[in-house]
């Protein structure tokens, strides 16, 4: 496990305690900063030019160190990221995001450096681009084949996929569940911020949730964690890691290519299914999905080329010809 340092830590705890992050942007955070932070020793001469990037000990970084960075330090950063690791805007904007976040922590909310760095950052332009998600074909072919799994832990990951596709769930939001927040055809998630939401369970959702919960009942379950509702073998909560493992799996058992589809992937389809199929509106959607802002949910209102093509031929005036 990498070492760290105590500002960093107490840096990712306000993120979670206070701020209210998920523990996977958290995570992307301090990976972020981890990587900047050995660039830095590594530019600044403080480590042999030799050594391996992902040796690089920062454990020693202190507020004395953190107040000699400067802007310049920051940007040299960036280049060598678009340089040596072809980041695209979108990654590059959010290691931009992350260091002003974290020096703006440093500088307005614990005053600990007298200067803030990164405040002139300028993130870069980025184009806005559709989601990507599997088409209604490819999501019921999916679930057809994490039905017929042959794996020990087939009822739980069938459900876990169930809820996804149909519900448009968050990673963390799924793994989060209790038996507790169920209750009848609704369950109590906690979204993005910490804010709470109910989620709507659909036939599909039942059923593949009370086929789980039979073979849920028949586990060893660990008492630090009998309430929570998907369980690993070891009888403790499930992991994201985990959680992505078998997603992956599933996808690729489909027939779908697990370096363009993710987890995520599975929330834009769920999403885009419930737009393009069920005619839910924007604000219903944006209610369903948790998201604070619906400029956010608009990104769902492309559908497609071939219904953007059947509404101008619904024009009336389509097949009017003057000629005749």
């Amino acid at each position: 496990m990498t070492s760290t340092f105590e500002i960093l830590e107490q840096y990712c705890n306000y993120m979670l305690a206070v701020l209210g992050r998920s523990e996977l942007t958290v995570n992307e955070y301090k990976y972020d900063l981890i990587t900047f932070f050995r660039f830095y020793k590594l530019d600044s001469g403080k480590v042999k030019k030799d050594t391996p990037f992902d040796e690089i000990d920062i454990s020693d970084i202190d507020i004395k160190v953190i107040n000699k960075i400067k802007t310049d330090d920051l940007l040299v950063f960036l280049i060598w990221l678009t340089r040596e690791r072809n980041l695209k805007p979108s990654s590059r904007a959010r290691r931009i995001a992350t260091l002003k976040s974290f020096f703006k922590y440093l500088h307005s909310k614990k005053h600990l450096i007298d200067t803030n760095p990164a405040y002139d950052l300028e993130s870069p332009k980025i184009g806005k681009r559709n989601p990507k998600y599997l088409t209604l074909e490819q999501s019921q072919e999916l679930l057809k084949v994490g039905f017929e799994s042959p794996v020990e832990s087939n009822e739980r990951d069938f459900c876990m996929l169930t809820f996804f596709l149909n519900c448009g769930m968050r990673l963390a939001e799924l793994r989060g569940i209790d038996i507790d927040d169920i209750h009848g055809t609704t369950l109590t998630v906690i979204g993005k911020g910490n804010k709470e939401r109910t989620v709507y369970l659909n036939s599909a959702c039942i059923e593949a949730l009370n086929d789980w919960l039979e073979v849920r009942k028949t586990l060893t379950l660990k008492p630090s964690t009998n309430k929570a509702l998907f369980i690993s073998k070891r009888g403790t909560r499930i992991s994201d890691d985990m959680i992505q493992i078998v997603i992956k799996r599933l996808m690729a058992e489909a027939g779908i290519d697990t370096k363009v589809y993710s987890v995520h992937k599975l929330r834009h389809t769920a999403a885009t299914l419930m737009y393009k199929y069920g005619q839910v509106d924007i604000r219903s959607l944006q209610t369903i999905l948790g998201h604070q802002s619906v400029s956010t949910t608009q990104i769902y209102t492309h559908v497609d080329d071939e219904l953007l093509q059947k509404a101008v031929d619904s024009n009336p005036l389509s097949k009017f010809n003057p000629d005749k």
